[in-house]
């Protein structure tokens, strides 16, 4: 269970770069030509890298691919939705609730062979 932790801190910290790679650009580098941001954006993207391969490497250790995506996307929406609404100043969607609720239903169907034998 150790790994699925250390595999999950890992993602959520690459999570952050690669959010802020994916979408800061907007926020900072919007009155620059998009090649700028690409290149910036390359550079953040790289630190993501460094980390989500190690953890996407120790995750596949005692999870398979399936629930690495599944926990990769519930990490998404949980970086995603405060940096949208607390450093893109974007309002908090009801929408952001449902997709979440989605998720979970995911998530349950993707884990629950971990922990029991069905």
């Amino acid at each position: 269970m150790q790994k699925v932790f250390i595999t999950a801190g890992l993602l959520a910290c690459s999570n952050v770069f690669m959010t802020f790679a994916w979408y800061g650009h907007l926020k900072n580098y919007n009155d620059k030509p998009w090649i700028v941001a690409a290149v910036i954006s390359w550079g953040i993207a790289l630190f993501e890298y460094l980390i989500q391969v190690p953890a996407n490497r120790i995750g596949h250790q005692v999870m398979n691919l399936g629930q690495l995506k599944i926990l990769q996307e519930v990490i998404t929406l949980s970086i995603f939705v405060p940096f949208s609404v607390f450093y893109m100043k974007e309002g908090l969607k009801q929408d952001y609730l449902w997709a979440a609720l989605c998720i979970m239903g995911a998530v349950f169907f993707i884990f629950r062979g971990l922990f029991t034998n069905v």
